[in-house]
């Protein structure tokens, strides 16, 4: 599960700059109505920097919002489950065509603390508040979660949406929760990007040693007009 990660600007600046000076990144800001900023805390219809296959097939930096958007619901479709990918007509186009990875610092999940499973039945466990916790790979200064991405018209402009692949979760992260998400080695991404790839062959190569600490609550960053 993933429904909100977190972009620390010192270590992945050089991707954030890039993706906020594109052309793109200012016609979405326009016809979403969304900031560029792309670091700190980022969650469902947020602006976030993405790697994704240019016109050649190589590896690029883009702008893309996170969620597809469906008639059927409100809210958009922000995690796609890798066991129906290929399956769903919603994520099947993008499954075998269009694939991208989202650079994160760690992304976050909600549970309840492992020290207290197990001493409690589940009406019990309800009452429990739920903590947050922070994850990432072992000696991991990135996360790379791996995703898929259309594009989809707003206000006339063609606008690239994203959403994050989940599997099932892992210790630590089954402790707290069944789903996790998809997360890639840097090895596997300019190939898990490449419309030619095989992305299921490459998933199996998908990290697993993950470590997972209580969250701390980082300030957001400031809007650049505010920074001096």
């Amino acid at each position: 599960m993933c429904t909100w990660f977190y972009a620390d600007y010192k270590s992945l600046s050089p991707i954030i700059d890039k993706a906020q000076q594109l052309p793109l990144a200012f016609s979405m800001m326009n016809a979403m109505s969304k900031p560029k900023t792309m670091s700190g805390n980022i969650r469902p219809t947020d602006m976030a920097a993405v790697f994704a296959p240019n016109k050649q097939g190589n590896m690029a930096v883009f702008p893309m919002i996170w969620g597809f958007t469906v008639e059927q619901s409100s809210k958009p479709l922000i995690n796609c489950r890798i066991e129906t990918a290929e399956q769903k007509p919603v994520w099947k186009d993008s499954w075998f065509r269009r694939r991208c990875v989202i650079p994160a610092s760690w992304y976050y999940e909600w549970g309840i603390p492992p020290s207290e499973v197990g001493y409690h039945n589940a009406n019990e466990q309800r009452n429990i508040k739920k903590e947050k916790y922070a994850i990432q790979p072992e000696g991991a200064e990135i996360t790379y979660l791996a995703g898929l991405y259309r594009f989809e018209e707003h206000r006339g402009v063609q606008i690239p949406m994203f959403a994050v692949i989940t599997r099932e979760s892992v210790e630590p992260v089954s402790s707290i929760h069944d789903r996790m998400p998809l997360i890639l080695g840097k090895d596997s991404l300019r190939e898990w990007v490449r419309p030619d790839s095989d992305p299921g062959r490459i998933a199996k190569k998908a990290l697993t040693n993950m470590v997972m600490e209580k969250a701390i609550d980082y300030p957001e960053p400031k809007p650049a007009f505010m920074q001096t």
